[in-house]
């Protein structure tokens, strides 16, 4: 498949083939559910159940990749920490395979798909203090399998593989425009550089497997709690790291906001509270690894769609007076931590 347009022909038939190749009887109920990344279906099956199955978009993860984000799924489960793990699979037609153990990545006419059982919930009610020091301990429980072993395939968050990355593959595409080119590159050099530093200040930082795009949309909240469907953004990296996403509003309710956190973290594990000197350069890092995110699917006709206002003069004059925001953020003192500041 072209790499340009690597869903062109997952037709809903061929969604629903490949469920039935890979042991699944489905009764034909179909519904495409949210994600820009993968391709990600609702499918009714024979029984009256429901699986999520998700095809994963060509050449972002590897096999091995994939079947670690599977294997920790497993191991949360295991733990008895929330989550939905991804179900064992079985070539039951020509033309599909499976790999992992238990096997849980399926392989049909050039795609690669996970299913798991359908598991509903609503978003978090982050305006509720005890909600937070809900997800702060289960935050915890979660960082508590992610340090028991790495991560030997996946990525980890730091500002080579997330940030300079990002900037030198925008460098080398023609995606900046001329006007902003020098200006932007100089811009994102400077604030890149000062993530290295805050990162350099903590001496023995403990990197551990996280969930990594920890964001209130990441997130389900059913009656029993807190629970995550998916783990594709899993890597390795700072704690914090699945902290700074659920905080918002001005300095005094990013406290108050945090405080509950971690009274939540803090009562099943220890926090590292340096790492609140990280929570701005990991904001930072995030601003130029979207804008590279952006460019590369731009080919992708679902990313024209809904980002209409990417690739412009404007977009870019925007990123650039967002990045010397964060530059002046991180060059705060150092005695308060860069984020509590007004």
């Amino acid at each position: 498949m072209h790499a340009d347009t690597p869903y062109a022909d997952l037709t809903p038939d061929l969604v629903l083939d490949a469920l039935e190749a890979l042991g699944q009887r489905v009764d034909g109920r179909l519904l495409q559910l949210n994600s820009y990344e993968n391709r990600v279906f609702q499918i009714g099956l024979d029984s009256g159940h429901f699986v999520v199955a998700k095809f994963y978009r060509p050449g972002r993860w590897s096999d091995a990749q994939i079947l670690e984000e599977h294997a920790f799924a497993h191991e949360l489960v295991a733990a008895e920490v929330p989550a939905v793990p991804p179900m064992a699979l079985h070539a039951e037609l020509e033309g599909a395979s499976v790999q992992g153990d238990p096997p849980t990545l399926g392989f049909f006419k050039g795609h690669r798909v996970a299913v798991s059982h359908r598991r509903g919930g609503r978003s978090p009610e982050l305006e509720d203090l005890g909600v937070l020091t809900w997800l702060g301990r289960f935050l915890a429980r979660l960082h508590q399998v992610g340090a028991q072993r790495p991560f030997t395939h996946r990525p980890t968050m730091g500002v080579d593989q997330t940030g300079r990355q990002a900037r030198q593959w925008l460098a080398d595409s023609d995606s900046l425009p001329i006007e902003q080119r020098t200006l932007w590159l100089a811009v994102a050099d400077q604030a890149l550089d000062l993530c290295q530093q805050a990162f350099d200040r903590i001496d023995g930082l403990r990197l551990r497997r996280l969930h990594g795009d920890c964001h209130p949309g990441n997130i389900l909240w059913t009656p029993d709690g807190p629970h995550f469907v998916d783990l594709d953004d899993a890597c390795m990296g700072p704690a914090v790291q699945d902290f700074w996403m659920l905080l918002s509003g001005d300095p005094r309710d990013r406290q108050v906001q945090l405080n509950a956190l971690l009274e939540g973290y803090e009562s099943f594990t220890e926090f590292d509270w340096r790492e609140l000197k990280l929570v701005e350069p990991l904001r930072t890092l995030r601003i130029i690894h979207h804008s590279a995110w952006l460019a590369r699917r731009w080919h992708d006709p679902a990313f024209p769609a809904a980002f209409p206002w990417f690739g412009s003069a404007m977009y870019w004059q925007q990123q650039i007076d967002l990045l010397r925001q964060q530059i002046d953020v991180m060059q705060t003192p150092d005695d308060q931590p860069a984020w509590m500041v007004d």
